[in-house]
């Protein structure tokens, strides 16, 4: 996209409605949502440790079938502020520790190899604290999030996962791991409102969430709904509709989209 000023004969005026300050504002916000929604983690195909935890079975399902997702003007400027949090917290780290003896910053982790039965499943870890074995997860989130984690007092099953997961991963790399700790950051307003979660790492919590991503793709094998895509009901949704790249409303055909959650979905 090549980002040029509006000639000063296409009539616009600053101050009015469509005036140049519009056409400034749309240049840069199609120039990140260009950016950002072909960035390589929008094109993930395969499941990471972040998305085991995930309460909707269907949008799991639709995940290991590498299903098309809807077509979609979605907006990325959430995860934009996420990746530039998460690497500036991963400079940060990196500078009060250069020789890499303290911490383990953006660490590429397997919590499952692949062999035998399940498939692999590896991530980046975003810290790791060798001085306290404890592992942390960066998440930026908005007020009401925040102050929903903050008032029931966790961060819900998708988080928790993936916190173990990750501790599963450090495990395996040969890390002492103690405990998993998700650090949520407010995305606007002030530092003081930032919540911390910490438990005992259990790694049997990570081993039960991918005994059922695996009966989610046994059943997935099972039923085919490729080839039966009435079979597509067979798998329950969860009130998780929020940015759901399958999600599309009104469908009465779950092999073209999902139409949202129900509490008979």
């Amino acid at each position: 996209m090549t980002f040029t000023q509006p000639l000063p004969d296409t009539a616009v005026t600053f101050g009015q409605p469509g005036g140049i300050q519009q056409v400034i504002a749309d240049q840069i916000k199609k120039l990140i949502k260009d950016t950002a929604n072909n960035a390589p983690r929008s094109r993930q195909v395969s499941i990471g440790p972040s998305e085991v935890g995930e309460e909707c079975v269907r949008k799991l399902a639709y995940k290991i079938m590498a299903w098309p997702e809807q077509p979609a003007d979605r907006d990325p400027w959430a995860s934009v502020i996420g990746t530039a949090v998460h690497a500036w917290m991963a400079e940060l780290f990196e500078k009060r520790d250069p020789q890499r003896e303290r911490y383990r910053v953006e660490s590429r982790v397997t919590v499952r190899d692949g062999y035998g039965t399940g498939s692999r499943l590896a991530g980046s870890s975003d810290l790791f604290d060798r001085a306290t074995g404890r592992n942390y997860d960066w998440k930026i989130v908005g007020t009401s999030t925040l102050n929903k984690y903050r008032r029931q007092g966790h961060p819900g099953q998708k988080y928790r996962i993936q916190a173990h997961l990750y501790g599963l991963g450090m495990a395996n790399s040969g890390e002492q791991v103690n405990e998993v700790c998700v650090v949520f950051l407010p995305r606007s307003h002030s530092l003081e409102d930032t919540w911390v979660w910490i438990e005992k790492y259990d790694p049997q919590i990570a081993l039960d969430a991918m005994a059922r991503l695996d009966a989610i793709r046994d059943l997935v094998l099972k039923t085919d709904p490729e080839k039966n895509p009435q079979h597509w009901a067979l798998f329950p949704t969860a009130d998780s509709c929020h940015f759901c790249p399958y999600r599309q409303a009104g469908s009465s055909d779950l092999s073209q989209g999902c139409p949202g959650h129900t509490k008979t979905s």
